[in-house]
């Protein structure tokens, strides 16, 4: 069943994603502690999120907690932000917050043979844009001794659940004079992307 803050495709999850890709990541059992991890989209052809790439430091517990029981929650913040009232002419608007966050429910793989991918593929999507982009070899030595000390790991998704809440509620009129006035571009960007036509 639809809801007024569903997002309108896959492409709105997986541009989350790719614009925040900083996760939680929350072992399902066991008492580890969340960690919080980069993790790069992968999708069908549909473009639909099937599974989530990363890695972690051997060191970390969250490996060993993930070995015994591969299943985690993944979390996701992508914009938001505090909406107030002094941007809204209407005396009895109230307060709100606006935010795009995703959850997947994920069993994880681990694939120690693609350490290089993870390392070489985070750098790459973080690197995009940006002038002489860095990657791994300005390591030399380096590069090899870190690769020991991490695994990669495959989070396949079995369900994907994300809410934004953008100001789709909002009359046309309060809903303009929140993204004129609104001291965050890329909130207010979200905002007129999630707004369908009225």
């Amino acid at each position: 069943m639809n809801t007024l803050f569903d997002p309108h495709s896959p492409d709105d999850v997986l541009a989350l994603v790719q614009g925040f890709p900083l996760a939680w990541v929350i072992a399902r059992e066991g008492e580890a502690p969340a960690t919080p991890l980069p993790l790069l989209a992968e999708t069908d052809a549909d473009g639909r999120i099937v599974s989530l790439f990363g890695h972690c430091a051997l060191r970390n517990p969250m490996v060993a907690a993930l070995r015994a029981a591969p299943r985690a929650l993944l979390l996701f913040q992508g914009p938001q932000g505090y909406i107030p009232p002094r941007l809204v002419s209407r005396p009895a608007w109230g307060p709100t917050w606006n935010y795009a966050v995703a959850r997947f429910d994920t069993r994880i793989e681990f694939v120690p043979d693609e350490n290089d991918a993870a390392l070489r593929r985070l750098a790459a999507h973080l690197e995009a844009g940006r002038d002489d982009p860095w990657t791994v070899e300005r390591m030399g030595e380096r590069y090899a001794q870190l690769g020991q000390h991490i695994i990669a790991f495959r989070a396949h998704v079995l369900a994907t659940h994300a809410t934004f809440k953008l100001g789709q509620d909002e009359g046309r009129g309060t809903f303009d004079e929140i993204v004129a006035g609104h001291d965050s571009a890329g909130l207010c960007a979200w905002m007129r992307r999630m707004r369908k036509g009225d």
